[in-house]
């Protein structure tokens, strides 16, 4: 766990533990774990937190927006329209490489004496620092500290600063900055969500290097792409030591030597920029002039300008995005550590999305899932909405694909992808995800959110039209009018992947009435920009048809909504004959006994009640998560924080807090073992998720921004900010009452909001506070399957 000392501190000092997660051990078994919560990215570049000496390592890796290679899949059984390829992230040419020998000894903290050994992600500085003590096996000591930065200002930029002294008398040093392509990543088996690894993906296609600045260029074979990283370097050492460069396919090293004396130092700081184009765009030699060019801009601005604008820039993120929860400074440090990764993440202005890892690893081999729409991007709608807007426009960008899979489906509009990098779909035939249709419903929910968060009309009128009426003609070509005079989704897979192959799953029928009301709204406020899509008021009008008559399963018996029509009567699964090393489940049972079974990996008609709580009465709900509980296992980590939030709203505070902390707590303390492969995005952005629509109580479905707050017994003060209509809203919540204020709009600003049922003006001269609501009586908690309780907090 990380270290969490004391209470946080408001001024954000530089000591304060809340602003800082600290490694103080070479854990060797928990090097890829560490790579991950230690990763830095700015949404086009992705540096994993490796040693600067680049070993040991647990799952090296640098990673580019989009960039990857291409693999055939294989089928003991083809099928139609089962997809031949799958795009997999690759690692591009790895720049943050700094190795050290002391004499003819490397440094490695697995041998010598590590005399003192602390690395420190700073989430107000957004760097990597290091700071090491080492003795050699000879018996030469050196203190080695460097400063790593994915520059946030500048998309193409990473730098790090790496400083040698030594501890007692003179040493004699070799400092290597490397530059390498094709670095070994180890491979594993032993889960199938793991990646998949393509040894040497990269072909050598043009170098060069003068003086201490180079440039390697490489490409693919199969995804037909081509990366450049350039590299310049500034030494500042005593006068006798020597620099001399070798350049070879897939290396460029710069090296330093010579003697250092105690009271002396060597500093290398190297600045790296990447990009990369596909093989007809760009020719190698001017890709290589322009990653030249800004390597040598972001030199000239000097490492410590970098610091300064990496500051400003989360300056400026922080104030909206920081969460302040006194009460609990473990859970403190941890919901802003899942803030910074998703303000990392992501990028305002280039058209780029977020896949599930983000680029803090290869798990799910670097794909976009529904992670982003589903859980990312309705965080970021309320604290960085310019992100939003490039990752919609990314998948604007991917329509044609979309259109082409939907037709191969003998489908109507666009179907997109369950698992992607370049657009097309990357899945093997699986149920669970080839007929997980909901995803489609999620990006038109992710686009009518940002709207509604943003009123940015331009948007709507272009590229978010066109995924609304894409979305709204797959559903109403998909689904069909039955007898009972419903309107039924036959055939598709909710979030529960434990549950395939289902008609009407309440979650994906819900989200598809959103889409098609949605995209029948806009059409008719854009009739010209509708009709240049085809669009007729005939069609409009079948879409609300569609959506007026969709199907809701409800079990009348039981008094509880059905998942999927049927599900209340499946079978239920054997929870006392399942062990505890069983879980998850889909690693010891096969797929066929789990689909037959009541039995729900993840949050399904729960996370249903989230995202419409209009549309269950406080009764429905009581009884639909006690039901649900019982059921669900949580073997996917989207589920926590779908919990937290029910929990909170029905009066299980107790409950909803440790849901909330398994959320937050599910990469700083690798609560699935996963965390190796990269982190769980969609994880961090419930922890969010579950403040702010939990404890904060705020909802958006009915058009309103509207709370009903419940404040946790441990927590004395809760504040966070959002974004509505280009304004900073702050809400702070403690038990004398919920406060509504403007802190730095115009004067003549207004943001209306719903509390508890009371409809309030906010302005900057006028804030707003309320008392909170009474927590209602929820009765007994609700029982979960056995052992599965989250942690008691």
């Amino acid at each position: 766990m990380p270290t969490v000392e004391g209470q946080p501190v408001r001024s954000g000092a530089a000591d304060d533990p809340a602003w800082r997660i600290r490694r103080t051990e070479a854990d060797l078994n928990r090097l890829a774990e560490t790579e991950s919560i230690f990763a830095l990215s700015n949404g086009w570049i992705g540096w994993r937190g490796t040693l600067d000496e680049g070993e040991p390592y647990g799952m090296p890796g640098t990673y580019l927006s989009g960039f990857h290679e291409q693999r055939k899949l294989d089928y003991p059984e083809d099928g139609y329209a089962f997809p031949q390829r799958s795009d997999t992230v690759i690692s591009a040419p790895n720049a943050a490489l700094v190795r050290l020998w002391v004499g003819d000894e490397q440094l490695d903290v697995r041998t010598g004496t590590l005399r003192h050994h602390e690395r420190v992600l700073d989430l107000r500085g957004g760097v990597v620092e290091r700071h090491t003590e080492w003795i050699s096996p000879a018996g030469h000591g050196v203190r080695v500290r460097s400063t790593r930065l994915v520059s946030l200002s500048r998309h193409p930029i990473a730098a790090v600063r790496y400083e040698v002294e030594p501890l007692d008398g003179p040493v004699e040093l070799r400092i290597c900055a490397d530059l390498q392509a094709n670095e070994r990543v180890p491979e594993r088996s032993d889960d199938p969500r793991a990646a998949s690894v393509i040894t040497d993906p990269l072909t050598a296609e043009y170098r060069r290097g003068v003086g201490t600045d180079g440039v390697l260029v490489h490409r693919t074979e199969h995804s037909r792409q081509r990366v450049a990283v350039a590299v310049t370097h500034h030494v500042d050492a005593p006068d006798l030591f020597a620099t001399d460069t070798d350049l070879t396919p897939d290396r460029l090293r710069v090296a330093v030597t010579g003697t250092l004396h105690p009271g002396e130092r060597v500093r290398v700081t190297k600045f790296a920029a990447y990009d990369w184009t596909s093989v007809d765009g760009t020719p190698a030699p001017e890709l290589a002039d322009l990653v030249a060019e800004a390597a040598r801009a972001a030199r000239a601005e000097g490492f410590d300008g970098l610091l300064a604008d990496q500051r400003a820039a989360l300056d400026v993120a922080w104030q909206t995005a920081d969460v302040l929860l006194d009460g609990d400074p473990e859970l403190q440090q941890a919901v802003r550590f899942a803030v910074f990764h998703l303000l990392q993440a992501g990028r305002p202005d280039v058209d780029r999305t977020i896949p599930a890892k983000g680029l803090t690893g290869n798990g799910y081999d670097g794909h976009v899932l529904w992670d982003t729409e589903g859980y990312v991007l309705p965080v970021l709608t309320y604290l960085a909405p310019a992100m939003v807007r490039s990752a919609l426009r990314w998948r604007h960008a991917h329509l044609p694909e979309a259109r082409e899979r939907a037709a191969e489906l003998r489908l109507t509009g666009a179907t997109f992808p369950w698992r992607t990098i370049g657009g097309r779909e990357c899945s093997g035939y699986w149920p669970a995800g080839t007929a997980g249709m909901h995803v489609n419903a999620d990006v038109a929910d992710a686009v009518l959110r940002y709207v509604a968060a943003t009123g940015d009309q331009e948007f709507l009128a272009g590229a978010g039209l066109d995924l609304l009426v894409e979305t709204a003609r797959l559903w109403h070509g998909f689904g069909h009018h039955g007898a009972d005079g419903g309107f039924h989704l036959a055939g598709v897979t909710g979030p529960d992947e434990y549950t395939a192959l289902v008609d009407d799953n309440v979650f994906t029928n819900l989200m598809a009435r959103r889409n098609l009301r949605g995209a029948a709204d806009a059409a008719q406020r854009y009739p010209d920009a509708a009709a240049r899509l085809g669009v007729t008021p005939e069609e409009v009008a079948g879409w609300r048809s569609a959506a007026d008559a969709m199907a809701v399963p409800y079990d009348h018996e039981r008094g509880v909504h059905q998942q999927s029509a049927g599900f209340t009567d499946l079978p239920e699964w054997d929870f006392a004959g399942t062990g505890e090393d069983d879980y998850p489940l889909l690693l010891h049972f096969p797929y066929l006994e789990l689909y037959r079974r009541q039995v729900v990996k993840q949050a399904d008609l729960v996370l249903a009640m989230q995202r419409f709580p209009g549309d269950f009465t406080a009764e429905e709900k009581a009884r639909n998560f006690a039901y649900y509980e019982a059921r669900t296992v949580r073997d996917s980590s989207l589920s926590a924080s779908a919990q937290a939030v029910l929990a909170a709203e029905l009066g299980h505070l107790d409950l909803a807090y440790d849901y909330f902390a398994e959320t937050v707590l599910q990469d700083l303390a690798d609560l699935g073992d996963k965390t190796g492969d990269g982190l769980h995005l969609a994880s961090l952005a419930g922890a969010w998720l579950a403040v702010v629509q939990g404890f904060g109580g705020m909802r958006d479905d009915r058009g309103v921004l509207a709370f009903a707050p419940r404040l946790p017994a441990r927590i004395t003060r809760l504040a966070f900010s959002l974004r509505w209509y280009g304004h900073r809203l702050r809400v702070t919540l403690t038990p004398d009452g919920a406060r509504y204020d403007l802190p730095d709009a115009d004067s003549d600003a207004v943001v209306e909001l719903d509390h508890c049922g009371e409809r309030l003006r906010v302005t900057p001269a006028e804030p707003v506070t309320r008392p909170l609501p009474a927590v209602p009586d929820p009765g007994p908690e609700p029982t979960v399957p056995p052992g599965l309780r989250p942690a008691r907090r």
